[in-house]
Order: C-alpha cells, then structure tokens, then sequence
C-alpha cells in the first residue's frame, strides 16, 4: 500500500526529509537508506534546498524507488524552471514512476552557492499545484490535451510557526482549492503553537503530517534562532540543549512525537534529521518501556 493510500485510509505514517547529494557515491546513499529507512512510508527529496546545487530530485527518487524499493516524494520548486520546463520535468518523473509531489515555490538564487542565477517563478506553488492538476486531466497546454493522464498526488509544505497565521492559512486554502492533497508542515516544537494551527485549519480537510527536527547542540538551536525565524523553539527546550548533544536532541523529538500522538487531527510525522538518517529508527519505533508499543503501528483512524 502506497502513501496516497495509507493516508486515504488515514493510517498513521512516518516521513524523511533527504537531501540529494552532491557527489556521485550513490551506493552509498542506497546502503544508508536500506538500513535506517526501510520501516519509512516515504521520503521527501528536496530540489536544491536554499537555493543550493545538489543532484536532481526526481533522478534520485527514481533510483531509491527503484533500486531501494521505498517510495518517494519529490520536491519541484518554480525558482529554476519556466513553465515549459516544468511541464516537461514533470512528465518526466511521471515516466518514471515519481508520482508523489511536494510543490514549492523555491528559494531565491541568492541565497545559495549560485547567486547568480537567474530566478524563474513564472508561476508559484499555486500556480503549479494547478498546473500538475491540469496534467491530471490530460490537459498539456491551451490547445493541447490527450487521453493519457498523469495521476500525481501532491503535497504542500506549510510553517505552524509563522507569526501571521491569517496569511498562512489563506495560502493554504488557495493551494486546497487548486488542488492539493496533503500537507508536510516544517518543524514544531510547541504543542500550544501545534494546537493553534490545528484549530485554525481545521476547516482544510487535508492530512496533516507535522514536521519533527532533532536539534542535534546549543550551536544548531541558536543557527534556527538566527537564520530561520519562523521555527520556533520553547525556552525549556533550549535550556535543555545548552549543554547536550544529540542524544538529548533525540529525548526531546521522542517526546514531543508521543505528544503528538495525542491529537487525533494528526496524519503522520515528517521528520528532519538533517542528513544524519541513522537516528531515523529512533524516532519511528518506541520501546517497550516508552510507550508499550511500536508508534508505526498506530492508526490515527481509530481516535476519530
């Protein structure tokens, strides 16, 4: 059973951010992912994240589907690309068997190592939800439509921790209209700030997988203060991590998924490990002496 499955059935599922790499030691990579991965319902490959050279998503996503036997979602973003090429990028991984989507607008080029890049966006995420809805119809253009239709499912990232929560959720009900199918939020921290944007989206019937990041030392929780404001970490968190490591980084992420849990709007957890993918397994199976159970086992269904 695939994600768009498990999620229609509303079965609880765990996925990974991954960065695609940089070099060409793709054995490597598969090793890593077959061994911390492989208990995963997908993983996320991101498009150049801020803005930064890294491989094609969609080139490794056919390579981990195909030769690690997990399933994929790729990141396309509108920073790179007109809509001739979009188009074309899409069809592409939709050949492949690359059907899961997570539509992003992108980060501006001078953000990154390529600051002279000529930015693109000639449409935004919106834009290009409606355009992957479009090819799900067969429509290919203005005057161009055919009998063969794409059939991605398409997801949308979404920040609970963004200060103007009127603004966000009206671009969230902008990307459900053109026809998203669920959303992939970016790290939490606070359940009191979980619980807010739960109730304000409450009237978005979209499945909910909330981003969990484990802060791996004071100097990452100070990084996130510093350069992405909208990630917002509790004092009690970050006095914990003022003298810890990633071990205490680990505890916190545990208990704030077993938290969580609780809450029965909650589709799955997207977890962030920052590339360091052998603490995965850590965050998907509680022990016994935790929870009594194994958390990939859970349904969220059966609080409804």
């Amino acid at each position: 059973m695939g994600l768009k499955e498990k999620l229609e059935k509303r079965e609880f599922v765990f996925t990974v951010e991954l960065d695609p790499p940089l070099n060409m030691n793709i054995e490597l990579l598969l090793e890593n992912i077959k061994v911390h991965l492989s208990r995963t319902d997908a993983i996320n490959i991101t498009d150049c994240p801020l803005a930064s050279l890294r491989m094609s998503p969609i080139a490794i996503s056919h390579i981990i589907q195909e030769q690690a036997g997990l399933e994929t979602i790729f990141h396309i973003t509108c920073r790179d690309r007109n809509l001739l090429a979009l188009k074309a990028e899409l069809l592409g991984a939709h050949a492949l068997g690359v059907k899961n989507i997570l539509a992003l607008t992108g980060d501006h080029p001078n953000m990154g190592d390529h600051p002279q890049a000529t930015p693109v966006f000639d449409v935004d995420s919106i834009g290009l939800i409606k355009i992957i809805q479009e090819l799900n119809k067969g429509i290919f253009s203005g005057n161009k439509s055919s009998s063969y239709r794409t059939n991605f499912f398409t997801g949308i990232a979404s920040n609970p921790g963004i200060g103007d929560m009127g603004k966000e959720v009206l671009r969230l009900e902008e990307k459900f209209a053109a026809g998203a199918n669920f959303i992939q939020t970016q790290p939490v921290f606070s359940i009191k700030i979980l619980e807010k944007y739960l109730d304000a989206t409450r009237h978005i019937p979209l499945p909910k997988i909330i981003g969990i990041m484990p802060l791996r030392s004071k100097k990452m929780v100070g990084y996130i203060e510093k350069n992405l404001a909208h990630i917002f970490i509790p004092e009690n968190i970050k006095n914990r991590m003022s003298d810890s490591g990633i071990e205490e980084g680990i505890n916190i992420a545990r208990e704030l998924i077993r938290e969580y849990l609780t809450n029965k709007e909650i589709a799955g957890i997207h977890i962030f490990p920052m590339n360091k993918l052998s603490i995965v397994p850590q965050l998907i199976m509680i022990d016994s002496a935790d929870s009594g159970e194994q958390l990939h086992a859970l349904n969220y269904s059966l609080s409804h």
